[in-house]
């Protein structure tokens, strides 16, 4: 890889920009792709193919070819409200996944460095958390308090700014609940929809680490669904 392409790659990590570098394993020649710019010539049979493991954020040998993908994607941030156990399991278990996660909740003593160690901590109510942790459409958002006063101000935001994961703990009625009080507020069914409620796969756990597994496995699809 000769210095220019290097640095190239440097700027754009460094920038936080999400790319793949393109390398044809023939000749060792590497090329740079960004799924908003146009393709390299070179690379325009396999274009169609690039974008499948770029959006899979898949690494690989393209079948019968010589090149090998190599993506760079910013960490999904995953905001998750409430310091409860489920959060801790979900902390743990997400470890080897690229995921930037945060802890929303305004009670310091479940919110703290000890129980979550290595994670970014707001010890705020999610309307002021949001002026420091804001949400956009690549965000996740997973309500864990089973307090409405903390999950319905977090959900509602996550729904203005149209988190492509949006998930609240609670039974069945507990959410048919929050889908009222989310109408009161203004919001269509339409949108309400969108959230997972109960959330999870469903596999018939019940303790904390068996939630906390099937909100990965949940989410993780809809990452992959992106």
């Amino acid at each position: 890889m000769n210095s220019d392409l290097l640095q190239e790659i440097i700027n754009l990590k460094n920038s936080k920009k999400e790319f793949s570098v393109i390398t044809d394993i023939s000749n060792a020649k590497s090329y740079i792709f960004s799924l908003n710019e146009k393709i390299q010539e070179e690379l325009k049979e396999n274009e169609k193919k690039i974008i499948e493991l770029y959006k899979s954020r898949k690494d690989g040998l393209i079948k019968g070819t010589n090149l090998f993908v190599k993506n760079y994607h910013r960490p999904i941030k995953v905001v998750i409200i409430g310091a409860v156990h489920i959060s801790q399991f979900f902390v743990e278990y997400a470890k080897s996944l690229n995921l930037d996660i945060y802890i929303i909740d305004p009670r310091g003593y479940f919110a703290s460095e000890k129980r979550f160690p290595s994670v970014n901590i707001i010890n705020l109510w999610p309307d002021e958390a949001f002026k420091h942790c804001t949400l956009d459409k690549n965000t996740a958002l997973i309500a864990l308090t089973h307090d409405p006063k903390i999950d319905d101000p977090a959900i509602q935001e996550a729904l203005n700014k149209k988190c492509f994961y949006i998930g609240a703990l609670g039974s069945k009625k507990t959410h048919e609940n929050r889908c009222n009080r989310l109408i009161e507020n203004g919001f269509e069914k339409e949108e309400i929809k969108k959230i997972f409620g109960p959330i999870g796969i469903k596999f018939g756990g019940r303790s904390a680490p068996e939630i906390a597994l099937s909100i990965i496995f949940q989410l993780m699809t809809e990452i992959y669904k992106q």
